[in-house]
């Protein structure tokens, strides 16, 4: 551990995601720090085009990015269905800066679309007021996600879209790290009848018991029930070949670059061994596919604070009317502001670096629109 790192790997790893409601369990980031964000432009029409699977992978492309940049340090960083963000210490900084600027030429060039990005001194957040308190959560013993309050990381994203703090494109021809980027599974269905994506952030008359209390009451119905749960199925998704996101993982690939054509061969085959190992089930050297799948669910990115809550679950359209009511009520009272989208599949896109390892990151989002549509809700009752 080095002094550059020691400060978020020495933050205590959670495991009741209850417990993240408490305010006192985050810690600020050290003075110096610098935010990393990134967003998709008019990302609602590319969802309405269908292209939701391609924006997910662009906003996981930049934890890809920075993470191979990094090497094995870790660092905090959230996803959010339509971009993402990270902090990172000052010796850093330069780091995350190459890497937004060089996944935001890849977007436009490979993904066709235009991806904002901005670096943001915390020290900036802080003359406004806000802070920006991190804390970490592990949905298993094999990865730790950041959590993120004090409303710094929101005022840093709408600074970002009034267009403060942007950094301009890498030259033509940079392209990302992406090594470990994978888009391997198809859509996976509900199975208990509709996909539920929310956003709760405090409203104007939120105080942080009561914001507290609500997310409790939330959390209490989303985890109390028996039909409710994560939108990844227990035995992992199914497999499929060809992927529904080959072409993606080829355009990520660093050989794509030089023959497009000889990237979508190489991951055509290498998707297709993994089909083969997975449907089989046949342990490949240090590879256990029925390990593997156990850690994919495990570590599923469903759930996180990020100032606020978000969730992607899998319910009954009933224990959703419940959830949406509870909201309208704490949004009647101004304790909350929310927004839910509903759909019939879930979309995971994944960050492995290494198959043979256990630290595997899974990101969920709904599969027509999730995180984007639940924020663009928010947006349309203000």
């Amino acid at each position: 551990m080095t002094a550059e790192t020691s400060f978020y790997e020495g933050l205590p790893r959670l495991q009741s995601f209850a417990r993240l409601a408490d305010a006192s369990v985050y810690t600020p980031l050290p003075a110096g720090w610098v935010l990393g964000l990134s967003d998709i432009v008019r990302s609602t029409a590319a969802i309405e085009a269908g292209r939701y699977k391609t924006v997910n992978t662009a906003a996981a492309a930049v934890i890809a990015a920075v993470a191979n940049l990094l090497g094995q340090d870790d660092f905090p960083f959230a996803f959010g269905g339509d971009g993402a963000s990270f902090a990172l210490p000052p010796a850093r900084a330069d780091l995350g800066r190459d890497a937004l600027a060089s996944v935001a030429r890849w977007v436009r060039d490979e993904l066709d679309l235009t991806m904002r990005a901005a670096l943001v001194p915390i020290e900036a957040v802080r003359g406004a007021g806000l802070d920006v308190r991190v804390a970490r959560f592990a949905p298993s013993p094999d990865v730790a996600y950041a959590m993120f309050a004090g409303g710094g990381l929101a005022w840093a994203e709408a600074r970002m879209k009034a267009g403060a703090f942007a950094l301009e494109l890498a030259p033509a021809g940079t392209r990302p790290d992406l090594a470990g980027l994978s888009c391997r599974f198809d859509e996976i269905r509900s199975q208990r009848g509709v996909v539920l994506s929310l956003i709760v952030i405090p409203g104007p008359a939120a105080d942080a018991a009561g914001f507290e209390e609500l997310v409790g009451a939330i959390l209490r119905l989303a985890e109390g029930a028996a039909e409710v749960g994560r939108p990844v199925p227990a035995g992992g998704p199914a497999p499929r070949w060809p992927p529904a996101g080959l072409d993606l993982e080829a355009r990520s690939s660093a050989l794509h670059q030089r023959s497009p054509l000889a990237a979508r061969l190489w991951v055509g085959a290498r998707t297709l061994a993994a089909h083969a190992i997975f449907k089989t089930g046949v342990r490949v050297g240090g590879f256990d596919p029925a390990r593997y799948l156990r850690q994919l669910v495990e570590n599923t990115d469903f759930r996180k604070f990020d100032d606020g809550l978000r969730m992607t679950l899998d319910c009954p359209p009933a224990l959703a009317d419940r959830i949406e009511a509870r909201l309208a009520e704490a949004e009647e009272a101004g304790i909350a502001r929310s927004g839910t989208h509903r759909q019939d599949a879930a979309l995971m896109t994944c960050f492995v670096p290494s198959p043979t390892r256990s630290n595997h990151v899974h990101f969920v989002d709904g599969a027509s629109g999730g995180y984007a549509a639940a924020a663009q809700a928010i947006k349309a009752a203000v």
